[in-house]
């Protein structure tokens, strides 16, 4: 069963859950219990396959649904025609220590696929269970890659409509002409004047507004979340965990229990707190390090125990990553303080209120028992992209390449040598122009546009474009609706026709 982070609503299946998206009053949903797994259940994973892997984490947080259903969503989710690469999430060893986590091989380059493939699914098979009988209306607040993932993953899915919100000259062209390309009957795309933290505010003020609500229930439609505030969102994401353990095991890079940290470039700490839940589950980790841009309220958070979104707001290479709200630190944080929904309620009235709260010291300790953190600029993102390259042949694009600089500053701080593992969180391909400029100076990108950058990127790599990015500039462009951050609402009654 799951439960609010604020203790302000009833406890509620899984399926009801990821139908609901987030907590209406207010919140967000996690599991009552964690479910646990013993090492020797771990070690007998290593041999699965990726789909194998994440039917049997599924079934744990999943319990109303059946076995079937699960195996069927998987399937359908982690085809080959979606996650071309065999392994689905491979390992790639940069050097004696360093694994780079490859989440990035499915439709959209980046990350998201991992969950955003199989959601749909979960949340079809969630309608039928509830026999749900109105139209789900699907709104998605997204910083770059999640809008994509999401608009791929729900399209032609009967019986729902998506509407994702991105920040107007705040994403990468690649990553604007994605989801302004993107076909189907069923998919909505607005351009916002403001900030992903502005596009996210709106949309989670509209999930609290019980009489728009209302009127939406009149008018035959009910809304959820495919953003990582969505339970369905961030439970598949606990899978590639325990599979990157699991390939370890396997070359023999680590022996049964052996501990690993992670690395997690993160801006709305979904990534990184999916990771933990592993942990939780009995995965063995030392250390989670969560890698920030120059939008570092998360580094400075996990240093000091202040959160303060008070800030100049950044605008950067790592795009997906700039973020001032992280939706997910207060699943974290219910978590840590032991369940205590008046104390995450007091902090959040805090945060909207004043933009910052402060921990009590037992609990900022608890954190740093298990949680490192650091950041990185655009110069140090831009030196790990041309450092990796240059000894390995090998390239990142600029969010995982914030997490290879904040690792090496904490490997070298701490001297811990234990095997980690970077999730790589999109393909090198998705921020071409950081990556080629990072790889051959700024010279071999000026002057040239976006699918020219590609190309050369291709070349100066060896490798082939990414499939889910190849003739991008030959699609025509079906969505070209811009609004005012206090228009959002506006333009979700104009989409469905209600007033």
């Amino acid at each position: 069963m799951y439960i609010s982070t604020r203790n302000n609503y009833e406890r509620v299946s899984a399926s009801q859950a990821i139908k609901l998206g987030m907590v209406p009053p207010g919140g967000l949903f996690v599991p009552e219990k964690t479910p646990g797994l013993n090492l020797e259940q771990i070690v007998m994973m290593k041999t699965a396959g990726y789909q194998e892997t994440a039917v049997k984490i599924l079934s744990l947080y999943l319990d109303d649904y059946t076995h079937t259903e699960i195996e069927t969503s998987v399937q359908k989710a982690y085809q080959e025609s979606n996650f071309p690469q065999r392994l689905v999430a491979p390992l790639h060893q940069i050097n004696k220590q360093a694994y780079i986590l490859e989440l990035w091989h499915g439709p959209t380059a980046a990350f998201k696929d991992m969950a955003l493939q199989v959601m749909p699914h979960l949340l079809s098979q969630a309608m039928k269970k509830s026999q749900q009988d109105k139209e789900i209306v699907i709104l998605v607040a997204t910083s770059g890659d999640t809008g994509k993932a999401a608009l791929e993953g729900f399209k032609n899915v009967p019986g729902i409509k998506i509407i994702v919100f991105y920040p107007y000259q705040g994403v990468s062209k690649v990553q604007e002409l994605q989801m302004s390309t993107t076909d189907g009957n069923n998919t909505y795309v607005v351009a916002v004047k403001g900030n992903f933290d502005d596009c996210q505010n709106a949309v989670k003020e509209i999930f609290g507004d019980q009489g728009f609500k209302a009127q939406l229930a009149t008018a035959g439609y009910e809304l959820s979340s495919a953003n990582s505030i969505n339970w369905g969102r961030l439970a598949p994401q606990i899978v590639y965990y325990f599979y990157a353990y699991s390939q370890l095991l396997r070359t023999q890079a680590v022996q049964p229990g052996e501990p690993i940290n992670f690395v997690v470039p993160t801006g709305n700490f979904g990534n990184i707190l999916a990771g933990w839940y592993a942990y939780r589950m009995g995965l063995p980790v030392r250390k989670f390090i969560c890698a920030s841009n120059e939008n570092k309220v998360l580094t400075d958070f996990f240093a000091s125990g202040v959160y303060n979104r008070n800030r100049e707001f950044k605008q950067t290479n790592s795009p997906s990553m700039d973020i001032l709200i992280s939706s997910n630190l207060e699943r974290f944080l219910f978590e840590i303080t032991g369940h205590n929904g008046e104390q995450i309620t007091r902090w959040m009235k805090e945060l909207q209120a004043a933009g910052t709260f402060a921990l009590q010291s037992e609990d900022l300790k608890a954190i740093q028992d298990i949680l490192a953190a650091g950041s990185a600029d655009e110069k140090e993102t831009l030196a790990a992209i041309g450092a990796v390259f240059h000894e390995t042949g090998y390239a990142l694009d600029t969010h995982t390449a914030v997490g290879v600089s904040v690792y090496e500053k904490y490997a070298r701080k701490t001297q811990d040598h234990t095997v980690t593992v970077i999730a790589a969180t999109a393909s090198p391909f998705k921020f071409n122009n950081s990556v080629l400029e990072a790889i051959k100076g700024p010279q071999a990108v000026r002057g040239k546009d976006e699918f020219r950058v590609l190309e050369e990127l291709s070349q100066a790599i060896n490798q082939p474009i990414h499939h889910g990015l190849k003739e991008l500039e030959h699609r025509p462009v079906l969505h070209r609706r811009v609004c005012a951050k206090s228009e959002i609402k506006a333009q979700v009654e104009d989409i469905l026709g209600i007033k």
